[in-house]
């Protein structure tokens, strides 16, 4: 089980890669989610990832869940909306929550498309701070973690995520003890910060 990648809601995609790269991070054209109504673009950041995504097709997303829930949740700026935790059987973790998985698919830029199967996800951003999981179906070297991607910053650690919520509630959602790249903090539930580390110190991203 491993942090796979963190979600950033964005009122407007452009703006916020934008205003990441002054803050050190770049990000380059992820792709479109033809079904959702959405796009998104990519932190390459090794093994894992920081995804900026916005709605691109208003009247489709509102028609979506998972569109809808990013239009929703970026009204006033953005915002951390979600996690995600890349595990080497989903089929296991699917069986063990009692969840199907859920095919889905990007189209690149180049025209090319990336594809890979969750478990979890509508539970996960109902809660507001529960990870949902992943397994992605192309290999390892096209993960978008691994994107080419040179950041005015060196990236030089993992990522670490902190969340407001319930200890056990996370522990059981996991099946495991919480690895110390989670931290959790009591309150109202939500994803409060990523913490990716750099030459110069923590870059932080935190909502708007």
């Amino acid at each position: 089980m491993e942090l796979d990648h963190v979600i950033l809601g964005a009122a407007n995609l452009e703006e916020t890669g934008r205003r990441l790269e002054k803050e050190g991070l770049a990000s380059v054209v992820g792709g479109r989610h033809a079904d959702w109504g959405t796009a998104n673009r990519i932190v390459p950041l090794g093994s894992s990832y920081l995804e900026i995504v916005g709605v691109v097709d208003q009247q489709l997303a509102a028609g979506t869940s998972y569109g809808n829930h990013v239009q929703e949740q970026t009204k006033h700026g953005d915002r951390l909306i979600g996690w995600c935790l890349r595990v080497d059987d989903l089929d296991e973790t699917a069986s063990r929550l009692g969840l199907e998985m859920t095919p889905g698919a990007r189209t690149l830029p180049d025209g090319g498309r990336v594809a890979w199967r969750t478990v979890g996800v509508e539970r996960a951003l109902g809660s507001g701070y529960l990870p949902f999981f992943i397994s992605w179906d192309v290999p390892a070297n096209h993960h978008p973690g691994r994107m080419p991607s040179v950041h005015p910053v060196e990236v030089i650690g993992e990522l670490s995520v902190e969340v407001r919520g319930n200890a056990v509630e996370l522990e059981d959602w996991l099946g495991r003890s919480i690895p110390p790249w989670i931290e959790v903090r009591e309150g109202a539930p939500a994803v409060i910060a990523v913490r990716i580390p750099t030459v110069s110190g923590d870059a932080l991203v935190r909502s708007v």
